[in-house]
C-alpha cells in the first residue's frame, strides 16, 4: 500500500468516524427522554471491571450512552491525531492501529437498542448490527495483534495479505456467533453465545500483541517499542473498561486510560519511525 492509499483510508475513517458522531448526537434526541421509562433489566455486562463495580452501583444508562457516545468521539480525534502524526511518515503498523481506532466507533450503534425500544422496527436489524459490530470489534483487535506482528518484522509487501486473513478471522467469528434478538443486557448488547470462548481468544490476542511489540523491542533494538506496548495496554484496559461497563466509574476510568493509550502509541510510533 502507497502512502497516499494509505492517506485515503485515513481520509475516509475521519469522515467516518464523523458521521458516527453525528447518528450519536440524532440518537440522543430519541433515547435519552425513554431511559426513565425502560423496565429494569436483570442482565448486567460479564467483564471483569463490571463485575467489581457492579457490586457497588447499579446500571445507569446515561452512563452507557456517555460511553457509546465518547467511543465515537474517541475514532475521530484518534483518526485526526494518526493523520496529523503519519501523513508524511512511512509507517507500516500504524495502519493497523488505525484501523483498531476506526473500529471503536461502530461501538455507537449499540444505539440501536434503544432505539428500537422506542420505535419497535423489526428485531431482524438488531442482528445485523449486531454483527456488524461483533465484526468490527474482532477486525479491530485482530489489527492491533497485525500491527505488533509489523514490528517484529513482518513483510511490509504482505499487507494486503495480512488485511485478508484478519477480514476471514473476524467474519468466521461473526458469522458463526448465536445472537439472541430478544435478550439484552444494560450495556445495550444483545446476548450473544460462546461468550466465555470468544474473551479467551480477546485475551490471547491481546497478550501475543503485547508480546509481539516486545520481541519487536528486542529485535530492532528499541526500547520506544516497550512504550507501545504499554500503551497498548492502557489502550485495551481503557477499551474493555469504557465498553464492558453500565455505570460512571466505567466512564470515569475507561476515558482517560484509552485516551491515554492511543495518544502514547502515537507518540511512541512516530518517534521511532521519524528517524529512520
Amino acid at each position: 500500500m502507497t502512502l497516499s492509499e494509505r492517506n485515503l483510508f485515513f481520509k475516509a475513517g475521519i469522515f467516518f468516524c464523523a458521521a458516527v458522531i453525528l447518528f450519536a448526537l440524532a440518537a440522543s434526541f430519541f433515547t435519552v427522554p425513554i431511559y426513565p421509562e425502560i423496565e429494569e433489566n436483570s442482565n448486567r455486562p460479564d467483564h471483569l471491571f463490571q463485575v467489581i463495580s457492579g457490586l457497588f452501583l447499579e446500571n445507569n444508562y446515561y452512563a452507557v450512552h456517555t460511553s457509546l457516545a465518547f467511543a465515537a468521539l474517541f475514532s475521530f480525534a484518534g483518526m485526526l491525531l494518526i493523520y496529523r502524526y503519519f501523513e508524511r511518515t512511512p509507517t507500516p503498523e500504524i495502519l493497523y492501529i488505525a484501523i483498531f481506532t476506526v473500529s471503536m466507533s461502530f461501538e455507537a450503534f449499540r444505539l440501536f437498542l434503544p432505539l428500537h425500544l422506542a420505535f419497535y422496527f423489526p428485531s431482524i436489524y438488531l442482528r445485523i448490527i449486531t454483527r456488524l459490530m461483533l465484526f468490527a470489534g474482532y477486525f479491530g483487535l485482530f489489527s492491533l495483534f497485525t500491527a505488533g506482528l509489523c514490528a517484529a518484522g513482518l513483510d511490509v509487501q504482505k499487507t494486503r495479505n495480512a488485511i485478508f486473513i484478519i477480514v476471514i478471522a473476524a467474519m468466521v467469528i461473526t458469522l458463526w456467533v448465536p445472537i439472541d434478538v430478544h435478550s439484552w443486557d444494560t450495556g445495550f448488547n444483545l446476548i450473544c453465545g460462546y461468550a466465555v470462548i470468544y474473551k479467551m481468544v480477546e485475551l490471547l490476542v491481546i497478550i501475543t500483541t503485547l508480546i509481539s511489540f516486545l520481541i519487536a523491542a528486542k529485535v530492532r533494538d528499541s526500547k520506544e517499542y516497550v512504550n507501545v506496548a504499554i500503551g497498548v495496554l492502557f489502550a485495551m484496559f481503557g477499551r474493555n473498561i469504557l465498553l464492558g461497563t453500565d455505570n460512571w466509574i466505567g466512564v470515569a476510568a475507561g476515558i482517560p486510560m484509552l485516551s491515554f493509550g492511543i495518544l502514547f502509541i502515537c507518540i511512541k510510533v512516530h518517534k521511532i519511525h521519524l528517524w529512520l
